[in-house]
C-alpha cells in the first residue's frame, strides 16, 4: 500500500507541469478568442472613411507631383524665343503668341538650376517635419503645406516676368511645401491603417506620385499648344487649391474623432491597433536607432530604391533619344509609359501583401521581404535584358518600361516597414530614409552625367551595372537582418494604446 500511494504521488507531481501547460494553452485560446470578439463582425470594405482618406491622399500626391513636374515640359517653351527683330505680319503674329506664351532668355546654367531648386527646398525641410509630425496635427500641416505649392504654382508665370531669381524662390517654397506633404501623410497610417490593410492603403495613395508624372506629360503639351504654357500652373495650381480646401473638410487625425464614421469601422481600426504602441512622442532613441540593424536595412534598401528611380526616370528620355532616335513627342509617349505600369503595379503590389497577410500565409518579414525582392531585383534582370537582350525598337521599349514600373513594388516593402518596427517613430524615420535616399539621387544623376560625358561608347552599361550592384548589395543586407515585427528600441515605456 504504501509504495502504491508513493507511484500516486510521484504520478500526480509529474503531471503538473502537463496540467500548467495546458492551463497555460487554454488561458492563450480564451485571449485569442477574447481579442477576436472585440473585433466587430461586420467590417466596412472598400466603402470606407479610411480608403476614402486613401484616395484622397492619393490625389493630393498627384497634385503635387504635376506642379513639381511640369516646369520639366513647360521650359521648353518658355526659353524658345525665336522670334524676329523685324516688323511684319510674321512678327505681329509672333508678338500676339508671346502674349500666350512669353519667352525668357535664361541660359541652360539658369535653367538647370530652377528646375533642381526645388529638390533644396525638400531636403531641408526633411528631418524637421519627421520629427513634427508626431506633434502636430497632421490636418493642419498637410493642408496648409499643399496649399503654398498650390499657390507658388500660381504665382510662377508673374514671378518669371520678373526675373529667373524670383522663379527660383517660388521653386524652393514650393519644395519646401511638396517635402512636408509627402513626408508628413506617413505619420497619418499610425493611427487610420489596420495592420493588415497598410499595404493596400499606402501602395493607393503612393500610386499617386507615378500617377501625377504620366498626367503632365500627356496633357502638358496639349495645354501648352491651346492655351499657353502659363495655364499649365494655373490649372494645377488650382486643383491643388480645392484638394487643400477638401482636406480640411474631410480629414481628422483620429478616427475616433471622425464625426461621419460608423462606429463599427471605428471599433475595427481602434481595435486592430490596440497593441500597437501609442503615438505619444517621448525623447528619441537615437543611439539605439544607429545600432539597429534591422533600420540600417530599411535605409539602405531605401537609398538604393530612390538612386535607381531618379536614375531612370531623369535618363529614360535621354537613352530614348539617343538609342531609339525618336522625336520629341514620340519621346514623351514612350517616357510616360512606365509611370502608367509603375501605378498598376504598385495597386496590385498593394492588394497581393494584404491578402497574403489576412490569409495568413506569409508572415509580415516575409511579405516585406518578398516585394523588396520584387522592387530592386526585377528592375535589374531588365536593364541586363536592356542591355543584351533588346535587338529591335520594341523590346528596348518594353524592357525599359518593365525596369521602370517594377520599382513600385518597393512599395509594400521596405518603404513601409519601419511601420512594422517602429510605428511610434515612423514619420521621422520616412524623413530620414528620404533624406538620405535623396542624396542617393542626386549622386546618381550628377554621377551618369559625367559618365555619358566621358564615356559615351559605353556610358550606359556602366551606369546600369553600378545600379545593379548597389540593388543587390542593399537586398543582401535588407534579407538577412530585415524584421517585422516591434522593435524594442520602439516600444511604449509605460502606457499601450488602448
Amino acid at each position: 500500500m504504501a509504495d502504491t500511494a508513493s507511484n500516486l504521488v510521484q504520478w500526480r507531481i509529474s503531471e503538473i507541469p502537463a496540467l500548467v501547460d495546458g492551463d497555460q494553452a487554454q488561458q492563450q485560446e480564451d485571449k485569442s478568442q477574447m481579442e477576436n470578439q472585440c473585433l466587430p463582425k461586420k467590417v466596412p470594405g472598400f466603402c470606407s472613411f479610411r480608403y476614402g482618406l486613401a484616395i484622397l491622399l492619393h490625389f493630393c500626391n498627384i497634385a503635387i507631383m504635376a506642379q513639381r513636374v511640369c516646369l520639366n515640359l513647360t521650359m521648353v517653351a518658355m526659353v524658345n524665343n525665336t522670334g524676329s527683330p523685324h516688323l511684319s505680319n510674321e512678327s505681329v503674329v509672333e508678338m500676339l503668341d508671346n502674349v500666350k506664351n512669353p519667352v525668357y532668355s535664361w541660359s541652360p546654367d539658369i535653367q538647370g538650376l530652377i528646375l533642381s531648386s526645388v529638390f533644396f527646398g525638400m531636403v531641408v525641410v526633411q528631418a524637421p517635419v519627421g520629427y513634427l509630425s508626431g506633434i502636430y496635427p497632421m490636418k493642419r500641416i498637410i493642408g496648409s503645406s499643399l496649399f503654398l505649392s498650390s499657390l507658388m504654382s500660381l504665382l510662377l508665370p508673374p514671378a518669371a516676368q520678373v526675373g529667373a531669381a524670383l522663379v527660383i524662390v517660388c521653386r524652393v517654397l514650393q519644395g519646401i511645401a511638396q517635402g512636408t506633404v509627402s513626408t508628413g501623410q506617413h505619420e497619418i497610417w499610425v493611427k487610420w491603417a489596420p495592420p493588415l490593410e497598410r499595404g493596400r492603403l499606402t501602395s493607393m495613395t503612393l500610386s499617386g506620385f507615378v500617377m501625377g508624372p504620366f498626367i503632365v506629360l500627356l496633357v502638358s503639351g496639349f495645354i501648352c499648344d491651346l492655351l499657353g504654357w502659363p495655364m499649365v500652373f494655373y490649372i494645377f495650381g488650382i486643383v491643388g487649391c480645392v484638394l487643400s480646401l477638401s482636406w480640411f473638410f474631410l480629414f481628422f487625425d483620429d478616427p475616433k474623432d471622425h464625426p461621419y464614421m460608423s462606429s463599427s469601422e471605428k471599433d475595427y481600426i481602434i481595435s486592430s491597433l490596440m497593441q500597437q504602441a501609442s503615438s505619444g512622442r517621448q525623447s528619441l532613441p537615437i543611439k539605439a536607432m544607429l545600432k539597429s540593424l534591422p533600420l540600417w536595412a530599411i535605409i539602405l534598401n531605401s537609398f538604393a530604391f530612390i538612386w535607381s528611380n531618379s536614375l531612370l526616370v531623369t535618363y529614360t528620355p535621354t537613352f530614348i533619344s539617343t538609342v531609339l532616335h525618336v522625336n520629341v513627342r514620340e519621346n514623351g509617349l514612350l517616357s510616360s509609359l512606365p509611370y502608367l505600369l509603375a501605378y498598376i503595379c504598385g495597386i496590385l503590389a498593394g492588394q497581393m501583401s494584404d491578402f497574403f497577410l489576412t490569409r495568413k500565409i506569409f508572415s509580415i518579414v516575409t511579405v516585406r521581404k518578398l516585394f523588396t525582392t520584387l522592387g530592386s531585383f526585377c528592375p535589374v534582370i531588365f536593364i541586363m535584358c536592356l542591355l543584351y537582350l533588346s535587338y529591335n525598337f520594341y523590346s528596348t521599349v518594353i524592357f525599359l518600361t518593365l525596369a521602370n514600373s517594377t520599382l513600385s513594388f518597393s512599395y509594400c516593402g521596405q518603404l513601409i516597414n519601419a511601420l512594422d518596427i517602429a510605428p511610434r517613430y515612423y514619420g521621422f524615420l520616412k524623413a530620414v530614409t528620404a533624406l538620405i535616399g535623396m542624396f542617393g539621387g542626386l549622386i546618381s544623376s550628377t554621377l551618369a552625367g559625367l559618365i555619358l560625358n566621358q564615356d559615351p561608347e559605353y556610358a550606359w552599361h556602366k551606369i546600369f551595372f553600378l545600379m545593379a550592384g548597389i540593388n543587390v548589395t542593399c537586398l543582401v543586407f535588407y534579407f538577412l537582418f530585415a524584421k517585422g515585427e516591434i522593435q524594442d528600441w520602439a516600444k511604449e515605456i509605460k502606457t499601450t494604446r488602448l
